[in-house]
C-alpha cells in the first residue's frame, strides 16, 4: 500500500517517461510537482526501499516493474472516474480532472472492477487517453499534433496534450472536440497561425493552440 503523496510521485515518475531505461531527473520531478529537489530526494529514496524505484545519483529515477504497475493502475482508475463523471454525472471535460485527482486514491480493485464494468469497459477518457487494462496493459494510439499537418492535410481529434481547464474551456467555446474533422486550409508565415476548416465554418487558431491538440490523420497532401 501507498500513501497518497506516494502514488503522486509514481504517476508523475511514469508521465515524465519513466518506463524507459533512462532516468528521470529529481529537477524535473520537482518542478512537474511544484516541489523542491531535496524533498523529491527523500521521496525517492523512500519508494526505492520499496522496490518501485530505481534511484542512482546523477542517473536519475526509473520505475521497476512494480513501480509500472502501481502507476498503471492508478492511471487507469484516474481515467476511469473521468468516463464515469462525463458520462454519467454530466461533469464537462473541463471539470473532471482535478476529481479524478481526488478518486484515483481509492484502494478497492472491487470498486474499480465494478465501474469498469459499469461503463462498459471503455477504452479511452474523455480527453482522449487510453486506459490502461487491470493487467497495466496501454494501447499505443498513433497520433499526431494538428500543428505537423500542411496544408490540405486533414484529421480526426482524438486527444489534447494540455488538460489544463483554460484550454478545455477554449476547445468549448469554439466547439472543438473529440471526433471533430479538422482541416487546416492555411498558415500564416509570421506566427505559424493556423486557418482550420471544422464543421463548414473556419476558425484560426494560434500555433500553441495547434500544438496541443492531437490528431489521427485522414487525408495527406497530394
Amino acid at each position: 500500500m501507498f500513501s497518497q503523496s506516494e502514488e503522486n510521485y509514481i504517476k508523475t515518475i511514469f508521465h515524465l517517461g519513466g518506463t524507459s531505461s533512462k532516468g528521470i531527473s529529481t529537477n524535473s520531478i520537482a518542478k512537474k510537482l511544484k516541489t523542491k529537489a531535496s524533498s523529491v530526494t527523500d521521496m525517492v529514496k523512500k519508494l526505492s526501499e520499496k522496490n518501485v524505484v530505481i534511484y542512482k545519483k546523477y542517473q536519475g529515477v526509473s520505475l521497476t516493474d512494480l513501480g509500472k504497475k502501481t502507476a498503471t493502475n492508478i492511471i487507469r482508475k484516474h481515467r476511469l472516474w473521468e468516463v464515469f463523471l462525463v458520462d454519467k454525472l454530466n461533469f464537462s471535460w473541463d471539470e473532471v480532472h482535478e476529481v479524478a485527482e481526488q478518486l484515483e486514491h481509492i484502494k478497492s480493485s472491487k470498486l474499480i472492477d465494478e465501474l469498469d464494468a459499469f461503463l462498459e469497459y471503455p477504452t479511452k477518457d474523455p480527453h482522449g487517453d487510453p486506459i490502461p487494462d487491470k493487467e497495466g496493459n496501454l494501447s499505443i494510439v498513433e497520433k499526431k499534433l494538428l500543428s505537423t499537418l500542411k496544408i490540405s492535410e486533414k484529421g480526426i481529434c482524438i486527444g489534447v496534450k494540455d488538460s489544463s481547464t483554460e484550454f478545455l474551456k477554449f476547445l468549448n467555446k469554439h466547439e472543438i472536440a473529440l471526433g471533430k474533422e479538422i482541416q487546416i486550409t492555411e498558415q500564416e508565415p509570421f506566427d505559424g497561425s493556423f486557418t482550420i476548416r471544422m464543421d463548414d465554418k473556419t476558425l484560426n487558431i494560434s500555433n500553441k493552440i495547434a500544438d496541443n491538440l492531437y490528431i489521427q490523420q485522414t487525408h495527406k497532401q497530394e
